[in-house]
């Protein structure tokens, strides 16, 4: 599935700020979470995802793939310590005015969905009150993408698989092949801005074993893997810069730096990517792996 360009303001002004949190939030609700749908859709056909799935889906950010694993039937449970996204997501999913994500639904797009802030702790009490043990644990934020960012989630995933059965599918996600990414070049520009800040959240390429190795860390048995082209397009390269900002894949660029500079750079690593009627085009593969809990 092509992602649909994104449509944009027609006075484009500064992302909004890492301080400014639901603003970084609706610019990836509504800009860049979207471009990952090929990634879900591709997951959920190998595991075919429906009405027998109970699915915990960690880092479940403003909730597009918990909403597509619904309209399968799946009964989805999603966890995010972003306050701004998980609000975002209960507007999706829970549309209702109470909204909250602790209690199951009994309308909507599934029998039973839950959106809560924090982590498998928190999954843990929801599914010990109203569901029997997950099926299905979906990690789907890219790893490998940031010096560490993979430690933060291997107890993560320890604390997940305690809820899931035996031999239930875990999914982790990662970029492609740095040369068979277009957004790479993009990037490159957070890792230059924070050669003094290395080891400390700054960008790097992605590694062929990083999934395998994040896998192996949490216990995890690899069982298949498969790569999706998810090409990020985009209305202008306003929309792109807000887009790219949101990922905070550009944080520790911003603290080397200033965000103004950020922007300029990011834009000037976009015009190879810039067609000429303004719209940005970036081909990009991301890879999947799935793995069992023994």
């Amino acid at each position: 599935m092509t992602p649909m360009l994104v449509q944009h303001h027609p006075h484009p002004a500064s992302a909004p700020p890492a301080t400014d949190a639901p603003g970084r939030a609706r610019d990836w609700a509504e800009i860049q979470e979207r471009m990952l749908v090929p990634l879900y859709e591709a997951v959920y056909e190998h595991l075919e995802v429906g009405t027998g799935t109970r699915l915990l889906g960690l880092g479940c950010g403003s909730g597009l793939a918990l909403l597509m694993a619904a309209t399968r039937g799946a009964r989805v449970t999603g966890v995010d310590t972003d306050h701004a996204r998980v609000d975002l997501a209960r507007e999706r999913l829970l549309p209702d005015p109470s909204g909250h994500g602790g209690s199951p639904r009994r309308s909507g797009p599934t029998l039973e969905t839950r959106l809560l802030y924090g982590g498998p702790d928190e999954a843990a009490a929801a599914a010990d009150a109203v569901s029997p043990a997950y099926n299905l644990v979906t990690a789907f934020q890219p790893i490998g993408c940031t010096a560490g960012d993979s430690d933060g989630l291997v107890p993560t995933l320890t604390a997940a698989v305690r809820l899931a059965e035996r031999g239930s599918a875990v999914v982790l996600a990662g970029w492609g092949p740095p040369e068979r990414c277009a957004t790479t070049g993009v990037f490159r520009v957070a890792g230059r801005l924070t050669e003094r800040l290395r080891g400390q959240g700054a960008w790097r390429p992605a590694h062929r074993d990083d999934l395998e190795d994040v896998a192996s860390r949490a216990g995890l048995r690899p069982d298949g893997s498969g790569r999706v082209a998810c090409p990020f397009g985009y209305a202008d390269a306003d929309s792109a810069v807000r887009g790219l900002l949101s990922t905070g894949l550009f944080d520790s660029a911003v603290k080397a730096a200033d965000q103004a500079t950020v922007e300029k750079e990011i834009v000037e690593a976009l015009h190879p990517h810039t067609r000429h009627d303004g719209t940005v085009w970036m081909p990009n593969v991301f890879r999947y792996l799935v793995a069992r809990i023994p």
